[in-house]
């Protein structure tokens, strides 16, 4: 019985004939080298997420910033402006009158740029103001070899200058360790 089974499985010759007879003529399917590709995963916005995640290191930290602690975060002040004005600094509270973007300058390029930026602004800083503040962008320094050499200089060059009261690295929402955050001294000198 099994055995008959079988051969009901198996189509006889005359059944075969009348299967082509019914499909017709047929072409074979041109030949696919591979198998198909499964998609890539999705891209990761890994520079976002580690802003994100500086961000909640810093804010678990509170204000206890300094250069050693946190890394790659600037953080400068002169012995005349009170710590208070520096935190302020460090969250964006002040409003920010000009910036400057240094990106994809080399060294030498962005440092003249930077003078005369600063220049200009204590120009055109406001007489019923003590400072006011810029924000300078010099980015991550993820092209350099070594270390961010825009950020390097800018921050030598403003601690050289005796009309930068302080700096520090922006808030994420306005830069976060690329960008600079800048209070320049006005002065009323020479002004009515």
């Amino acid at each position: 019985m099994a055995r008959r089974d079988q051969d009901k499985s198996i189509p006889s010759d005359a059944d075969a004939q009348l299967f082509r007879d019914a499909i017709g003529l047929v072409r074979p399917l041109p030949a696919v080298d591979a198998s198909p590709r499964k998609p890539p995963p999705p891209a990761l916005p890994r520079m976002r997420e580690a802003d994100e995640r500086a961000a909640l290191d810093q804010s678990r930290r509170g204000d206890a910033l300094d250069d050693q602690a946190a890394g790659d975060v600037l953080s400068y002040r002169r012995d005349e402006v009170s710590p208070q004005v520096l935190r302020r600094l460090r969250r964006g509270e002040f409003v920010i009158e000009d910036e400057l973007d240094l990106h994809h300058l080399d060294e030498r390029a962005a440092e003249t740029l930077l003078r005369r930026f600063l220049v200009d602004a204590l120009s055109q800083g406001a007489p019923s103001q003590s400072a006011h503040c810029l924000r300078i962008v010099h980015g991550k320094g993820l092209h350099s070899i070594n270390e961010p050499v825009l950020k390097h200089m800018l921050a030598r060059a403003l601690m050289q200058r005796a009309d930068i009261l302080a700096f520090a690295s922006a808030p994420p929402a306005l830069g976060g360790t690329g960008a600079v955050l800048v209070l320049l001294k006005t002065t009323t000198h020479g002004r009515k």
